[in-house]
């Protein structure tokens, strides 16, 4: 396969070329009109495309480049367009249209030899570089897929029915969260979001996912989130973990008596939807969707407290709420509202908590995370365009 394709309709000047650079051990390729030279790079894909800039016909060596550039194969490939124009303007025409480098006639030969060799090298850092670069998408992505297999596959066992997703996002990000029973009356459900992204984000993650799954917090009460906050605390300094830190919302709860305890650090509101007040009643707290029938009432469930591994010896509190039957328990992370909402996305306006927690309220249930989802983000984001945060979401519904 050819090193350096040239593009000439001047046989005197191709075979120059050709026979220059053949000397300096390079394989050549030639071609004499627009037409062959398009066809044979798409072939070969040469690290190196020398071309005439004045050519017969209705394509010349500027359009080429064009041309030539705009193709994935070839967009790393080195173009020194050969040109007689030492004007500054035709300099800038050709540097716009994509050529690497221009080289002025008559033509030096040292100075060819010169910017080849300048090309050639500038070719294999551009793959090399290229290389690397899905080298590590590809580890991020396994690295993802390992995050996404240590987390809890979804439950319809009663006394609680759990749906869950999760949307990595273009980079690794530090989402993650688990739900495990510490007895058969006590349920632990949490959600975190690791500040960042990339490896040390996910790595941070699922040391904590390790850790309060293993219970390995000595001296730690299980049953209090606020006790299980201070002891991630103490042990997560971000002094200790590359300057990362994270948000958690972690609640405990009881089937006997149906209450939750939760406590939160620096992370957005569990969302609680009670079913709404019989008909033959008037609670101001009760919601509406405008046509007169009561929707879900709503509870923010959220305590002050700033986020793990920020402060050492920060003391957090905790609180108590009643669980109706037939509830439903919302928990997410920031990437869930923290995108352009659709009306908005011209102005770069995020959709924000208030409007997800809106869509929330307003979608049919039970178990509709997807639709919630479509309906609360996707259609703010172009069609493949990856998220730029990871998105989490687990819905609990106390049956």
């Amino acid at each position: 396969m050819a090193d350096i394709l040239v593009i000439d309709d001047d046989p005197i000047i191709r075979r120059i070329l050709q026979r220059m650079l053949q000397s300096q051990g390079y394989r050549v390729a030639i071609a004499e009109t627009a037409a062959d030279g398009l066809e044979q790079a798409l072939v070969i894909t040469p690290p190196v495309i020398l071309c005439d800039w004045r050519l017969p016909g209705s394509i010349d060596g500027l359009e080429i480049c064009r041309r030539l550039k705009e193709h994935p194969d070839l967009s790393m490939s080195s173009f020194l367009l050969i040109t007689a124009h030492a004007e500054t303007a035709s300099r800038v025409e050709a540097l716009e249209a994509g050529a690497d480098d221009l080289l002025m006639k008559p033509i030096d030969m040292a100075e060819l030899k010169a910017r080849v060799k300048s090309g050639m090298r500038l070719c294999q850092l551009t793959r090399d570089l290229k290389e690397q670069k899905q080298y590590l998408e590809n580890e991020l992505a396994e690295a993802a897929s390992y995050v996404q297999s240590l987390l809890p596959r979804d439950t319809d066992q009663p006394p609680v029915k759990i749906q869950t997703r999760f949307l990595p996002s273009q980079q690794l990000g530090g989402d993650c969260f688990d739900f495990y029973w510490l007895d058969p009356d006590y349920l632990v459900i949490y959600l975190l979001d690791v500040s960042g992204h990339g490896l040390g984000a996910a790595l941070l993650s699922t040391s904590v996912l390790n850790v309060l799954r293993s219970q390995s917090l000595p001296g730690t009460n299980f049953y209090r989130p606020d006790k299980v906050l201070e002891s991630l605390n103490n042990m997560f300094q971000m002094t200790a973990q590359n300057e990362k830190y994270f948000t958690i919302w972690y609640g405990v709860y009881n089937r006997v008596n149906r209450q939750l305890m939760y406590a939160s650090a620096g992370h957005p509101p569990a969302v609680l939807l009670s079913p709404p007040p019989p008909p033959n009643t008037t609670d101001v707290t009760a919601n509406s969707n405008g046509g007169g029938a009561p929707m879900a009432e709503t509870m923010r469930l959220r305590t002050p407290g700033m986020p793990i591994g920020m402060m050492p010896g920060t003391t957090y509190t905790w609180k108590r709420c009643s669980i109706p039957d037939n509830s439903y328990l919302y928990i997410f992370s920031d990437g869930v509202y923290e995108v352009p909402e659709t009306s908005l996305a011209e102005t770069g306006e995020i959709l924000g908590l208030d409007s997800f927690i809106d869509h929330i309220v307003k979608c049919p249930r039970p178990g509709q995370l997807d639709q919630l989802i479509s309906h609360a983000t996707m259609p703010s984001i172009d069609v493949g365009q990856d998220l730029s945060d990871d998105l989490s979401l687990l819905e609990i519904n106390f049956s």
